[in-house]
């Protein structure tokens, strides 16, 4: 994963569940010409990854910021990454990929209405944590072209089965490929009291168990 990534104020900086896709996207075959599709890119730190080993990358998100900070990056590095603003089923709507890779919210969170600005935008996602999530499962099998790959990432806590369940009953191939236990930030320290009483916690509970869950179009 590229080091020393500029990020603008409130763009989501990569972190350990970054790192753990980004693992995850070493193990894949990426070559020159590879289409690549990021959903929430971020600093672009996982589509510059691929654009590295030559793929042709499209990183999308729907922060402003975050699009300004992944082409920004881009240029530092001078690699050909085209960085659009939106909401990935509109903006990638038509197209299909080699591969996919997601790092989307996944933070329960108490409101409904996903956040519209600010950080919280990056990581909350609704009551069960899996608004985005849903919609990925959703719309991705269409986005992946025959023998074409989502790698994806999120909280335990959102239901990895279920993600895995989504998929399957879309025709694709899924399974867990890899797991991280991570202390909680300040985030989910925030929201304890909420998450027991969602029975999304225990009162004893300190690690956050992350999730990649490899999804293939058979």
């Amino acid at each position: 994963m590229p080091a020393g990534l500029i990020a603008l104020p409130g763009v989501y900086q990569p972190q350990v569940d970054t790192r753990l896709l980004a693992q995850a996207l070493a193990q894949e075959t990426v070559t020159r010409g590879t289409e690549v599709l990021e959903i929430g890119t971020g600093t672009g730190a996982l589509a510059l990854h691929a654009a590295c080993r030559g793929a042709r990358v499209t990183a999308i998100d729907v922060c402003w910021r975050a699009v300004a900070t992944a082409r920004l990056n881009a240029a530092r590095r001078r690699l050909p990454l085209r960085v659009v603003h939106g909401d990935f089923a509109t903006r990638a709507a038509g197209s299909r990929y080699d591969l996919i890779v997601a790092n989307p919210p996944y933070v329960p969170a108490p409101e409904t209405r996903l956040p519209s600005r600010g950080p919280e935008r990056a990581w909350d996602a609704g009551p069960d944590g899996r608004a985005v999530i849903d919609r990925i499962c959703a719309n991705v099998p269409a986005l992946l072209r025959p023998g074409g790959v989502l790698l994806m990432v999120h909280s335990g806590m959102c239901g990895s089965q279920e993600t895995v369940d989504r998929f399957g009953a879309a025709g694709l191939g899924a399974e867990v490929t890899s797991r991280a236990l991570v202390p909680w930030g300040p985030v989910l320290r925030s929201r304890r009291a909420w998450l027991e009483r969602q029975g999304l916690a225990t009162d004893a509970e300190e690690l956050e168990e992350l999730v990649v869950i490899r999804a293939q179009n058979l």
